[in-house]
């Protein structure tokens, strides 16, 4: 006799972008335990569902599980935070490129709303809004860009780093710099310059991965 499936349980698409957002956002936290039978109850889905959505964020980096000690959100050394962000600056270079080459006159007024942002969010001495704003500037670079590979990639190296997006711009006189920095690529991608907007967006990635290697770990 065949077993009726239960409604109203959560599909694995919609379990692995709830519990995948939970570890990005920080709720779920470096090192902390994934029970399985915790997650089916909290997430109402199914036992094999959840199993499923554990392999994926395995395979993304996010999770790591350990024969008889189960699944737990994976920590990111400094070591490899850094390592990370040297690929993902050889990626955005690429991004930058292709945004000069597609960008339209709207896309380059959003970006120019964008850097506004980000200049009163500095000026008033608001990181962590100006670190959120510098996010929303990357990902409508990437937007434009249109090159999918990319934009993958760059979307599970991000999501494994982004506890570490916040401690570079705490360095002092690191605002500054960076509001120049993103200007000088936003000026590049508006004169369709796509030499220029890539060896712009190398020239602040290289400085906010000096920036860092210079952060002791753990700080």
């Amino acid at each position: 006799m065949s077993t009726m499936p239960q409604t109203g349980l959560l599909t694995e698409e919609e379990c692995y972008q709830r519990l995948r957002k939970a570890i990005v956002d920080g709720t779920l936290m470096p090192n902390q335990h994934l029970v399985e039978m915790d997650l089916v109850k909290s997430m109402n889905a199914s036992r094999a569902t959840v199993r499923t959505v554990l392999a994926r964020l395995e395979q993304e980096g996010l999770v790591e599980r350990e024969r008889y000690r189960g699944a737990r959100v994976r920590m990111v050394t400094h070591a490899e935070a850094v390592e990370i962000l040297e690929v993902r600056a050889a990626l955005e270079a690429l991004i930058a490129r292709y945004a000069a080459m597609h960008a339209t006159d709207a896309d380059v007024a959003a970006l120019q709303e964008i850097l506004e942002d980000m200049r009163r969010c500095q000026e008033r001495n608001d990181l962590i809004s100006y670190s959120e704003n510098n996010a929303r500037l990357h990902r409508k670079l990437v937007a434009m860009a249109g090159h999918h590979t990319a934009e993958r990639l760059l979307d599970t190296l991000n999501s494994q780093s982004v506890r570490y997006q916040y401690r570079t711009i705490m360095a002092q006189g690191r605002p500054e710099s960076s509001l120049r920095e993103h200007r000088e690529i936003v000026d590049a991608v508006a004169a369709r310059n796509p030499d220029a907007a890539e060896a712009a967006m190398k020239i602040h990635l290289a400085h906010v991965c000096e920036t860092l290697r210079q952060i002791k770990p753990g700080v």
